[in-house]
């Protein structure tokens, strides 16, 4: 362990906490996951899937792993019904507390833990915004969002000014879980060792304080912004508090009440100790969260909506074959997208997925797509399904074809009333569909 990270943590911490600090370092990280109750009720993941675990005080819906077994590949998990979340890692949603209705900006959101996170509270007439600037990143968010079946969110490859621009005034809440020098995953990522110094600390400051500036101009009078890090760092933590509250004087920092953790370090005459906390001593692998509320009146910069190309009859006939009910839709370049929002017009960010992209056009042909079978907005909807047993959703998931007696066609492929992806059919064979990717040797 760097000795220079070792005394920074001996200058932050008394005698006792530090020693029991040193302690945790020699412990295995903490584990945990959350229930999508998006898919599933808490109940009934149980009741179906023996995974020892015991609750989490960090979030609702989430669980501490009890054992080394790892779920990644896990049938749950495959079908959306968890999300893999270190413990103090949900903390933050808890804090923000999304209401059904809320427009929410994730602004640094890859891998989508928080992101997934959130939208099991936008229940209603909310939407969310979730971004990552680094494409490799995007693209892992993006799986995690079609996974969990979520189907209010547009998800976004884009810098924090071009969003900033875009969404100036329109957010309720906000959420900015910035990169950081990642002290609280020593035990977990050692590249975060490697990479540690105080010149990387410092420089991950500045960057916090810029994505901060944008995030800042996002948000609606009374909207709140949530700032977390998984660092321990007073420069990026309580220092950057003090620097938000010198710089915009219509954010007042909001006192976290909360029955886990500690309070943040006091930094002269600033309320910096209404932050919170989490060290590994707390159950947690290190998290640092602080709550602030605009309070003047903001100017909101005006959404336009996208205009759809024109419906193709093998658009129309797909849907009026295999989907119940209406559905909003939006043509672009082939691809055709599905959702309860409108669609609205980004600007000049780079969006991945505008709400549901329930397939593609493909020379006259309409291909449908993976996320339209595990989308929570068309999951009882789908007109053709199957429900499969355990060997036969196993075999499914290595890519195998399935000899099952069903109409021609495409048909979703389901176990326990959750699409896991879909086929095609000729009647007694049904070719497998499921990405590659998200299949299993």
């Amino acid at each position: 362990m760097n000795q220079q990270f070792l005394d920074r943590m001996k200058e932050l911490l008394d005698e006792s906490d530090y020693q029991a600090y040193l302690e945790t370092l020699q412990l295995k990280p903490f584990r945990g996951f959350r229930v999508n109750t998006l898919k599933t009720t808490e109940e009934d993941f149980f009741a179906n899937y023996d995974l020892p675990s015991s609750p989490s005080s960090f979030a609702k819906s989430a669980y501490y792993v009890e054992t080394d077994e790892t779920y990644g590949n896990s049938l749950p998990h495959a079908l959306g019904l968890m999300y893999m979340q270190e413990p103090s890692a949900a903390s933050a949603v808890s804090i923000l507390e999304p209401q059904p209705d809320d427009w929410v900006l994730d602004l640094c959101a890859a891998p989508g833990g928080k992101s997934t996170q959130i939208a099991q509270y936008l229940t209603g007439e909310g939407l969310l915004i979730t971004n990552e600037i680094e494409s490799k990143r995007a693209q892992i968010l993006l799986s995690n969002i079609e996974r969990l079946g979520i189907s209010n969110a547009i998800v976004t490859n884009s810098t924090p000014e071009k969003l900033a621009r875009t969404l100036q005034g329109k957010m309720d809440k906000v959420l900015v879980d910035a990169p950081c020098s990642g002290e609280g995953m020593f035990k977990k990522e050692s590249k975060a060792i490697e990479d540690w110094s105080k010149e990387h600390v410092l420089s991950c400051s500045l960057r916090q304080k810029h994505i901060l500036n944008c995030a800042i101009q996002t948000l609606k009078q009374n909207g709140i912004l949530v700032y977390s890090t998984c660092t321990y760092a007073i420069e990026e933590n309580e220092e950057n508090v003090r620097w938000v509250l010198d710089n915009y004087p219509d954010l007042e920092c909001i006192e976290i009440n909360v029955p886990w953790g500690r309070q943040g370090v006091k930094i002269e005459d600033y309320p910096t100790n209404y932050t919170r906390r989490i060290l590994p001593m707390d159950k947690g692998e290190g998290h640092f969260v602080a709550k602030f509320r605009k309070t003047s009146p903001t100017t909101e910069h005006k959404l336009d909506i996208v205009k759809s190309d024109r419906l193709m009859p093998c658009v129309k006939e797909y849907l009026l074959k295999e989907i119940s009910g209406d559905v909003k839709l939006c043509i672009k370049k082939n691809r055709v997208y599905a959702g309860s929002h409108p669609f609205y017009d980004l600007e000049d960010n780079y969006v991945l997925r505008n709400q549901v992209l329930i397939g593609e056009i493909i020379n006259d042909r309409f291909e449908p797509h993976q996320h339209l079978y595990t989308s929570t907005l068309f999951n009882s909807r789908l007109n053709h399904t199957i429900s499969c047993d355990i060997a036969e959703i196993e075999s499914f998931r290595k890519g195998n074809i399935l000899q099952k007696v069903t109409p021609k066609g495409y048909v979703g492929i389901k176990y326990q009333n959750n699409c896991i992806g879909f086929g095609k059919s000729d009647g007694t064979i049904i070719k497998n569909k499921l990405p590659k990717g998200l299949r299993i040797r």
